[in-house]
């Protein structure tokens, strides 16, 4: 029963009805933590991320937390935002948010990603970006915050986007824990989304 059982579980978060999970080539190090959705009902809309800028000689990380607004796919309410791993030591500080235009949602994204640099500092995931569409129907179009990309790597493709009638409802986040103090910090190192049917 156990196969089912997983089966079961993919197809349903918290009471929400995942239509696709949205995946792409990320960072080689860390370890999938919870997946965290918006409220029943709501959507993501818009996003922030929690980024270290440059050490010079010291360890550089670059991109180590996103964080979603979520906004009801209804009423157009806002209902607050959504982080995974809320509570523990990251390096940088969060920049603002930026969103989609009023009533659209996030559809896909993309990662900027520096591969692994051998006995270099690796920094893994340094950016991210969306696009938003409205849920039931339109084009889809690419909401990124300035400057658009982070300090090291390249954009791989873009994920596949949340099927019509669904938007992203929900992340998950790669972090690869603190290394200490002679280690080698990457922190965030992938992402993966998960797209929620609209009732």
């Amino acid at each position: 029963g156990g196969f089912l059982l997983l089966i079961a579980s993919l197809c349903v978060g918290e009471g929400r009805e995942i239509t696709k999970s949205l995946s792409v080539q990320g960072g080689n190090w860390g370890t999938w933590g919870q997946v965290v959705y918006c409220p029943e009902g709501s959507f993501a809309d818009g996003y922030k991320m929690k980024i270290e800028p440059p050490q010079g000689f010291r360890d550089d990380t670059s991109l180590n937390r996103v964080s979603l607004s979520c906004r009801d796919g209804t009423t157009l309410e806002a209902s607050g935002d959504v982080a995974p791993h809320p509570h523990t030591k990251s390096f940088g500080t969060w920049g603002p948010m930026t969103s989609c235009q009023r009533g659209h949602f996030i559809t896909s994204f993309a990662l900027q990603v520096e591969r692994p640099q051998g006995s270099d500092d690796d920094t893994a995931a340094n950016f991210v970006k969306f696009t938003c569409r409205n849920i039931t129907n339109g084009e889809s179009y690419v909401m990124m915050q300035q400057p658009g990309a982070g300090y090291w790597g390249t954009y791989g493709p873009w994920s596949e986007s949340c099927p019509l009638g669904s938007a992203v409802c929900g992340i998950q986040q790669k972090v690869e824990p603190y290394q200490s103090i002679l280690g080698d910090d990457t922190e965030l190192n992938n992402l993966k989304f998960y797209c929620c049917k609209h009732i």
